[in-house]
């Protein structure tokens, strides 16, 4: 009888680190809070040069997202239009994704041993159990 993944490796090691191996990510997971300081109004770019900077927010880039839709929906063939408004999605998506910070709840360090052990030995019996046992 062939245990997980088809090798001879144990059915038990493999639903035990794969509990605790889940267990522990979750537990470190929650632990993580996830925080953005976003807005249209908010710097998400800065352009330097001679000495001063420029801002170019989450407003600003609406507008040649705006220019863009309107050229695609006057002509839906016009490559200036969809260039405007996919550039102008992608520069506003990158823009929340570095505007995310996150941090890590406060804990002893007895919990955070339980929960590295939890979920790195869990991904060690994991693995184990997918190799054949000799």
């Amino acid at each position: 009888m062939n245990g997980a993944g088809g090798n001879s490796g144990g059915i038990g090691h493999f639903f035990i680190g794969l509990i605790m191996m889940c267990g522990g990510f979750y537990m470190l997971l929650n632990a993580i809070t996830v925080s953005s300081n976003f807005g249209l109004s908010s710097r998400i770019y800065s352009l330097h040069s001679f000495g001063s900077g420029i801002g170019i927010t989450g407003g600003t880039i609406m507008i040649p997202f705006i220019l863009g839709i309107g050229m695609i929906f006057y002509n839906a063939k016009n490559i200036l239009g969809w260039l405007l408004a996919i550039g102008s999605i992608t520069a506003l998506i990158f823009g929340v994704i570095s505007s995310i910070r996150f941090s890590l709840h406060g804990m002893s360090s007895f919990d955070l041993i339980v929960i590295l052990v939890l979920a790195v030995g869990g991904l060690g019996l994991f693995l184990r159990s997918l190799k054949s046992l000799s």
